[in-house]
């Protein structure tokens, strides 16, 4: 089972079919909301470099935006 975190914010459509798509697959994943959560923001930005939701973090990976392609292929769903 791969470690799986789902950084999101309100208003971001692409969020909401990230989640449909993890939980139409049944993968199991952390969602961290970076406007409500400080901390989550920090990582997000200071550890993995990224400044837009959504961003996937696979096994410490990130994929920043809505690259359902490489996510894919990142979870072996192909």
């Amino acid at each position: 089972m791969k470690d799986v975190t789902l950084y999101t914010q309100p208003d971001c459509p692409p969020c909401q079919i990230m989640k449909l798509f993890f939980n139409d697959n049944n993968i199991s994943y952390k969602e961290k909301n970076i406007k409500t959560d400080k901390t989550a923001l920090q990582e997000l930005t200071k550890k993995y470099g990224s400044y837009s939701t959504p961003t996937v973090v696979i096994d410490g990976k990130a994929i920043i935006g809505f690259e359902l392609e490489e996510i894919k292929k990142e979870l072996q769903l192909d």
